[in-house]
């Protein structure tokens, strides 16, 4: 399997160049174009309770879309629902992603969702993790411009919960309120923010979704009763 990632950094199509007999696996609406000969099948990744548990805990899809190539191969597109920018991680035991971050992934890749503990309970990502696990390639997302930041052994970053996208498991991290007092939270504008520790990559995002939520949620005539 071969990735090519297009149209970056706003609108990043991530190309799959498949070889015969050969499959991805992306989330439910993902899929914006194949080559001819390119089987697609929806379903339910290890069985619906399985795939509710990814959907409900994880941020994704209950159905998973399975492509496999032909006898000649072939190549499909993916697509995320926002704009920016995508990248593919090499999984060697397991990489962490932020949820809805799981594009697509190759099959000797599993996807799970992860608790993260309570110390992520009340972070941008709900308590819950993407947990991408074995050998392979991972196609993440993100909202916006993409960044990633090598951590040495012992150095440290912080980072706001809703511009994570991924981070390796060397990586350790803590949730911790950036202001103290609910006073200072609501004058400076934010929340909860991720403490990381080295060593380690993190791949981050520069536009947060939640942000653009609640301001559409505000802006719509709907929300003003």
């Amino acid at each position: 399997m071969q990735i090519d990632i297009r149209h970056r950094p706003a609108f990043a199509v991530a190309r799959i160049t498949l070889t015969a007999g050969e499959g991805v696996r992306a989330e439910s609406g993902a899929m914006m174009a194949t080559s001819s000969g390119v089987s697609v099948e929806s379903k339910a990744e290890g069985g619906l309770l399985k795939g509710f548990k990814h959907s409900v805990l994880g941020g994704e899809s209950l159905f998973v879309t399975r492509l496999t190539a032909g006898p000649q191969g072939g190549w499909v597109d993916c697509a995320a629902r926002l704009p920016g920018d995508a990248t593919a991680i090499d999984v060697d035991g397991g990489v962490n992603l932020a949820r809805s971050a799981w594009l697509c992934s190759s099959d000797g890749v599993e996807i799970d969702t992860k608790w993260g503990g309570l110390k992520n309970l009340a972070g941008g990502e709900g308590g819950f993790l993407v947990r991408a696990e074995g050998r392979g390639q991972v196609v993440a997302s993100c909202y916006g411009a993409l960044d990633v930041v090598e951590l040495a052994a012992g150095e440290t970053m912080v980072l706001d919960s809703g511009h994570m996208v991924a981070f390796e498991d060397g990586v350790q991290f803590t949730t911790r309120k950036v202001a103290k007092g609910l006073m200072q939270t609501l004058k400076s504008g934010e929340g909860l923010v991720f403490e990381f520790s080295g060593p380690g990559r993190v791949w981050t995002q520069s536009r947060n979704p939640g942000e653009l939520i609640g301001w559409l949620t505000a802006e719509l005539p709907f929300s003003r009763g």
